[in-house]
């Protein structure tokens, strides 16, 4: 076995599987989508043609959102996942949000929660979609002092409440809309089905990784992983590697590597942020490169599955800068994926 191969095919990095955005975010089952602008290309450089069009339609119909679930931070997933994704993460998401709020010194009582989202319901039901800075005038108009921070729990809040998700894509900030209005009734989901589900979604396209990788991925206890993996039965496949328990999924694939490719992975990518391990394809002395401790990734690129550098664009230029000591980029390749991300047009 060698994960490094499995893992780019899995995730899609090497001979795509899929059209459009919206059939790659559901086979990964949820990207993280810290930076706004890049989720783009960490969706469409997953899909056989990438199109940032083909992502703005998608993510505008609902069918991608954007919104706070697994670790209570951001993540793309597709909205007929929402719901149920919801659901298996809110316990955890606000056990993590509510020590965030007592850690600022913030507390915020029911009924002023309760007051907020019905402002947000109102404002919305009329004008469709509205940005951070739309809530801020809303409750500042209603006599309501609130700092930014103050604000921002507000609208976490109202994610986990499953009233609030990504509106309309814009080119600098998120908007919001009503989950109601945007997007289809959620299917309810036994637990037990629900951790099944997202196992196999995991493996399939993480694979092959740890329990370990899995529950940090999700943000649930260790248990709980195990029982959904459990779950799937003779779906999951453990095979041992350098002394480790690894997992994929029967429908992830291991054949179709070829060498010499390189790739620009945007900030924050589910190649690097997927695992809690990452020393399969990046080697630990060299991790302060590709991330701090303070969880800020940066862009890296990679050489046939190994980071070896980092990388930056500006305006309609590339420019990269290697920190592995003994990698070489083919210029084929790199001309490739540079001309790749130029050619899309960046807002």
């Amino acid at each position: 076995m060698n994960p490094v191969s499995a893992r780019l095919l899995n995730q899609q990095l090497i001979c795509p599987q899929f059209t459009s955005p919206h059939e790659a975010v559901e086979w990964m089952g949820a990207l993280q989508a810290q930076d706004y602008k890049m989720m783009r290309w960490a969706v469409t450089m997953r899909t056989r043609r990438p199109s940032l069009k083909a992502f703005e339609q998608d993510f505008n119909e609902g069918k991608i959102v954007r919104t706070h679930l697994f670790r209570t931070t951001w993540q793309l997933v597709t909205g007929e996942d929402l719901g149920w994704m919801l659901e298996l993460c809110r316990t955890a998401a606000m056990r993590g949000l509510r020590s965030w709020m007592k850690t600022n010194g913030v507390s915020i009582p029911a009924e002023e929660q309760n007051a907020v989202q019905q402002l947000f319901a109102d404002y919305l039901s009329t004008h469709r979609v509205a940005q951070k800075a739309d809530f801020a005038a809303l409750v500042a108009d209603k006599g309501m002092t609130m700092e930014d921070h103050r604000l921002s729990y507000h609208i976490r809040l109202a994610e986990y409440s499953g009233l609030l998700c990504s509106g309309d894509l814009t080119p600098q900030k998120n908007s919001y809309a009503l989950v109601a209005d945007k997007l289809p009734a959620a299917r309810p989901l036994p637990r037990e089905e629900a951790l099944a589900l997202l196992a196999r979604k995991y493996f399939r396209s993480h694979g092959p990784a740890s329990e370990e990788d899995f529950a940090w991925w999700s943000g649930l206890g260790l248990v709980e992983c195990r029982q959904g993996m459990a779950a799937l039965g003779p779906e999951l496949i453990r095979e041992r590697w350098k002394g480790l328990d690894l997992y994929r999924h029967c429908d992830s694939r291991s054949l179709g590597f070829r060498s010499g490719r390189v790739h620009l992975l945007p900030p924050y990518d589910e190649y690097l942020i997927g695992y809690k391990s990452r020393h399969v394809s990046l080697h630990p002395d060299l991790s302060h490169h590709a991330h701090n401790n303070s969880g800020i990734f940066w862009p890296v690129v990679l050489l046939d599955g190994d980071v070896v550098g980092n990388w930056r664009l500006s305006g309609a230029s590339v420019s990269v800068d290697l920190f592995h000591p003994a990698a070489t980029l083919p210029e084929e390749s790199l001309r490739k994926v540079i001309e790749l991300l130029t050619k899309v047009k960046w807002k």
